[in-house]
């Protein structure tokens, strides 16, 4: 257990960004989900719909840090690429 003032500082810290960042991981896959939904359901539109809003939520889970910079590129670039297929 944490002895010193700035240990139990930074647990505290580390528990108010873990609730953020599980928060923001949740809202990521939530996006995600919904685009796989869209091509399971085999709709282009809401598909292409659902990719234009997921993009930024998955990039902005990359800057700030709950996921890597790479495999929000590489999620997006599957998920665009899966898209496509659908509209074609």
């Amino acid at each position: 257990m944490a002895n010193t003032p700035s240990a139990k500082k930074r647990v505290r810290q580390i528990e108010r960004r873990t609730e953020v960042n599980t928060a923001r991981r949740s809202r990521i896959k939530t996006y995600v989900r919904k685009v796989e939904e869209a091509i399971a359901s085999g709709d282009a539109d809401a598909a292409k719909a659902a990719l234009k809003v997921a993009q930024p939520e998955i990039m902005r889970g990359a800057t700030k840090g709950v996921t890597h910079r790479n495999t929000a590129s590489r999620k997006i670039s599957r998920l665009a690429a899966r898209v496509k297929a659908v509209s074609a």
